[in-house]
């Protein structure tokens, strides 16, 4: 089987690797010429795929900018970002333009799906009407579904074979199809009824979390007023051998999709006239975590009898989450930004990121790592700890630092010199 994969980024890529250790040959397209380059040399960008991966997979891989060779495929993955526009609501420019790409040599009996995260209609309501201009109907002439997708960088223990994979088709026959594909790579491939139903199972996958998080990012900021330690109260009621789902609070929340996928839904829902209250709560509560943890700093800078203006502040960690090299959406950022915003001189180190890209809202943050070594350490003001990483030894950054803010628990074995220590 020949499978075509628009998007070769943290989504598309694994799919495509998975295909084609599978035996299957695999047409990659993406617009980023430069990560071409790099896949034409069998390098991969992403660490959930070592360069030689890649290498052994060369004879049946082709990774091109030229959507033409799509034509020849039995099956094509829209795999590419679906961000939110500067009044958080969707954005689905690189979708839409996939899908004209994809209509242009559309032929019959191709199966078309999206797994790109999105809100309920939109393959039935904008995919559809496009690639019909082909002049195929849609669950007649070719098949047509959304499978949403489920990697999460830097997760060993579930991977494309061993996550179970959701998909629903325009028809039980779209579906089939569908099920039929994925089940080259995946070992359980979950149908469902309809493509509405496997859009709305991913966003409430992400909404179920984003309202967790927000609920004990709430409790951490009470549990500050009250001088009560929230992670001995997570701890202690993580206990419980049921009933209850362990969820940690931190600096907000990054990657690419639990700060997008919930606005989403609300997007969706204000068509039928209804407020998605909880879920918009949850959005605000996360978007404000930063402040929260800024506000640490200037008090830890305080006590230490330093304002936050001219203050030299280190942050450790810049991905979103923990031993990922992914920046999207990293809370990192908007903790860069608010203190560059209050006057603080703002280094960071990550050693999963050696160099800030220009992020679409955060262009101005583009910069290298600072070094990671004890006289670094010693000259910052303050050290705010935003990502977990392993490779770090906390022991080391607490005793060579002045002060540490630890958003994440990271030093919650360190022994000597706790007294530097502040917890968000």
């Amino acid at each position: 089987m020949k499978i075509g994969i628009i998007g070769l980024g943290y989504v598309g890529l694994p799919l495509a690797v998975a295909f084609a250790e599978a035996g299957h040959d695999v047409v990659g397209v993406d617009t980023d010429s430069r990560r071409l380059e790099r896949l034409r040399r069998s390098e991969s960008d992403i660490e959930d795929i070592p360069s030689d991966r890649l290498r052994e997979i060369a004879p049946r891989f082709t990774a091109t900018g030229e959507h033409e060779q799509l034509g020849a495929c039995d099956a094509v993955l829209i795999c590419v970002p679906t961000p939110l526009a500067n009044q958080r609501e969707p954005d689905l420019t690189y979708v839409l333009d996939a899908t004209r790409s994809v209509y242009r040599i559309l032929r019959e009996g191709q199966l078309v799906v999206l797994e790109s995260t999105t809100y309920p209609g939109t393959t039935r309501e904008r995919l559809r009407p496009i690639l019909e201009e082909s002049g195929l109907t849609a669950g007649r002439d070719f098949h047509l579904a959304f499978s949403p997708e489920r990697i999460d960088p830097g997760r060993t223990d579930y991977t494309v074979r061993t996550t179970p994979k959701v998909v629903g088709g325009l028809t039980e026959a779209c579906t089939r199809r569908a099920a039929e594909v994925y089940g080259l790579i995946c070992d359980r491939v979950i149908e469902v009824s309809s493509p509405e139903t496997a859009e709305l199972e991913k966003l409430l996958e992400n909404i179920f979390r984003s309202v967790n998080i927000a609920l004990v990012n709430e409790l951490a900021i009470l549990c500050d007023r009250m001088a009560i330690d929230i992670w001995e109260v997570v701890d202690a009621a993580s206990t419980k051998p049921f009933g209850f789902m362990r969820f940690e609070p931190g600096p907000g929340m990054g990657g690419h999709c639990l700060p997008v996928d919930p606005f989403y839904l609300s997007f969706k829902a204000r068509d039928y006239d209804f407020p998605t209250e909880f879920i918009e709560l949850a959005g605000k509560i996360n978007q404000a975590q930063p402040h929260f943890c800024v506000e640490k700093v200037q008090r830890a800078l305080n006590d230490a009898g330093k304002p936050v203006r001219g203050s030299r502040v280190h942050i450790l960690g810049m991905a979103y989450k923990k031993d990922v090299d992914d920046p999207r959406e990293s809370p990192g950022f908007e903790l860069m930004d608010l203190l560059l915003k209050k006057g603080a001189e703002v280094t960071y180190h990550d050693p999963h990121i050696p160099e800030l890209p220009r992020m679409r809202h955060w262009p101005h943050l583009a910069m290298a790592s600072s070094p990671h070594t004890a006289e670094f350490l010693a000259s910052r003001d303050c050290v705010l700890i935003a990502t977990d990483h392993s490779a770090y030894d906390y022991a080391f950054v607490v005793a060579n630092s002045k002060v540490v803010v630890d958003t994440r628990n990271a030093t919650k074995s360190v022994t000597d010199g706790r007294e530097k220590i502040v917890r968000a």
